[in-house]
């Protein structure tokens, strides 16, 4: 069970229309533990889990080559399905689980949880609010040291959705376009990989045109030098506050540690890699919101806005984490009570971002998008 499954437990746990009953998990250390943590029953498999336990809805945080097999066998069962992002490694196959969830009348909702960052939503809210005038630049820029954190093979092979533009692109893609309204028109990307020795898309720079003239740049870099987190006065992505003299060195080596040797490492600091709370507001990087009005970025306790009566730091509440809010949209969808911004074909259109900017940077020109769907 990674960092993402194990980030859910806690939210679902307290979440007031949510019970653990059941889980997934084919390390039997794992599902042991996982079970004598939560009480909740656990399986091998996901055929067992289905057959056998009683549930009305699955998160799905399997490796992202999957997602499209198990959210078959979860609608056949006439189950929900909350997936992580991306949803899905080829549109055929997001398309595939869309119409299937359609046709078992169940909802597919896409985890983005950064998109669910408090000062997203609320900068997201000033935005649609037209106080400053229409958005005309959305910039978002990521440094991190994400190619040297533990990894499965998967995370790193492109074919199988790995690399950051996959990755964590998604996380940008979803909030440049929440931001911008969701219709993007056009992508020109570079991506790279520089590292010999850690070989995968470890960075990108994408340009993206959105219908009606605004522009987004989503700048990530993954390989440890710079932190974007020295902009954010050094808060941490999950709200904590880390000094840059007390950051611990960045090891761009694994100094000859097998796959098995990693992966061991990965468990271990899925443990604890994602906190459920923190003293500042989470982060995916830093991102400024260019109106015709005003600029809107990220503070560490809410967000700067940026007009002609000078620069107004707006507070925003903390009491809620976006895993939390992840589950609050799941919820209201499957009752019925509002329509998902997250849903499948929300999720095949960030995709169909992330495989953009991959095929613009091989063929060096730009990429028309088909699957654009307005935020609503």
């Amino acid at each position: 069970m990674g960092a993402a499954a194990r980030a859910f437990l806690p939210p679902i746990r307290d979440h007031a229309e949510f019970q653990l009953t059941a889980f997934a998990e084919p390390v039997a250390e794992i599902r042991q533990s996982v079970a004598a943590e939560t009480g909740a029953e656990g399986f091998a498999d996901l055929p067992s889990m289905l057959a056998k336990a009683k549930v009305d809805a699955v998160y799905i945080a399997t490796p992202t080559e999957l997602h499209a097999e198990h959210a078959g066998l979860i609608v056949a069962a006439g189950k929900h399905v909350l997936t992580e992002k991306p949803m899905a490694i080829r549109l055929e196959d997001a398309q595939r689980m869309i119409e299937a969830a359609d046709r078992a009348g169940v909802k597919l909702v896409v985890g983005h949880a950064h998109g669910f960052d408090a000062p997203i939503q609320t900068m997201r809210g000033i935005v649609r609010s037209g106080r400053f005038g229409r958005v005309r630049m959305i910039h978002t820029w990521n440094f991190t040291d994400w190619m040297y954190r533990p990894r499965r093979p998967d995370e790193l092979e492109i074919a199988l959705g790995g690399g950051v533009t996959f990755r964590q692109g998604s996380h940008q893609f979803d909030i440049i376009r929440l931001l911008g309204g969701g219709l993007v028109k056009s992508v020109r990307a570079q991506t790279f990989d520089w590292d010999p020795n850690r070989r995968s898309i470890g960075a990108h720079t994408v340009f993206m045109q959105f219908e009606g003239g605004a522009t987004a740049t989503a700048v990530y870099n993954g390989y440890g030098y710079f932190s974007t987190m020295e902009l954010i006065a050094d808060v941490t992505e999950w709200g904590f506050a880390e000094p840059v003299e007390k950051r611990p060195q960045v090891k761009r080596s694994f100094g000859g540690a097998s796959a098995a040797d990693e992966l061991e490492a990965k468990r271990k600091r899925a443990k604890s890699a994602i906190p459920t709370s923190a003293p500042h507001q989470p982060h995916f990087g830093l991102t400024v919101v260019s109106c015709e009005r005003g600029d809107i970025r990220q503070s560490p306790d809410g967000l700067y806005v940026y007009s002609d009566q000078g620069r107004e730091e707006i507070a925003v509440r903390n009491d809620k984490s976006p895993r939390d809010l992840v589950l609050d949209e799941f919820a209201a969808a499957i009752t019925g009570r509002a329509k998902p911004v997250h849903d499948g074909r929300w999720g095949l259109a960030n995709l169909e971002l992330c495989l953009a900017a991959i095929e613009s940077s091989k063929r060096g020109e730009e990429i028309q998008l088909k699957h654009q769907v307005a935020a609503t």
